[in-house]
């Protein structure tokens, strides 16, 4: 068995530095009520891991100081500055940007179904509901591929 800094099991500082080392992309996406359960999700990944993380906020006040791989891009959704259904004149519903952003960028960054994306919808149930719906229906994404809490009941992976 090779322990050669490539390695694809091996995560040390010099194995992720090295551009032959396979890294997994991740998107996580989560709002105000799931910051503790995102933060021990962030804790696990591997300092190499890339990906974006979506946490949706309904003010700015809510921004906590959150440690994130450095490859791995954090967008912060604050409800209060963004409208809601079009036409309608009505602020931000909890859950719409967090739904919106994550739909958009699968729609543009999943390619095919060997894409090895790693899923996490932490959100509040109707947002995960909408994500997880889209990306099964829409993508095709196996729903067994989408990691969400086991209290909301909707994916067979936990």
């Amino acid at each position: 068995m090779s322990t050669s800094p490539a390695s694809h099991t091996e995560h040390s500082t010099a194995a992720c530095r090295s551009s032959r080392h396979t890294r997994v992309q991740h998107v996580i996406a989560a709002d105000e009520t799931s910051l503790t359960e995102l933060e021990a999700l962030l804790a696990t990944l591997p300092l190499c891991s890339t990906g974006r993380v979506f946490i949706e906020i309904p003010d700015d006040s809510e921004r906590t100081d959150l440690v994130v791989p450095p490859r791995m891009v954090l967008t912060w959704l604050d409800r209060s500055r963004r409208s809601g259904a079009p036409g309608t004149g009505r602020g931000c519903a909890s859950g719409h940007a967090l739904s919106r952003a994550v739909i958009a960028w699968a729609d543009e960054m999943l390619c095919d179904d060997a894409d090895a994306t790693r899923i996490h919808l932490l959100g509040g149930y109707l947002a995960t509901a909408d994500i997880l719906e889209h990306l099964t229906g829409v993508r095709g994404i196996d729903a067994a591929r989408i990691h969400t809490p086991a209290r909301y009941g909707l994916s067979s992976a936990r």
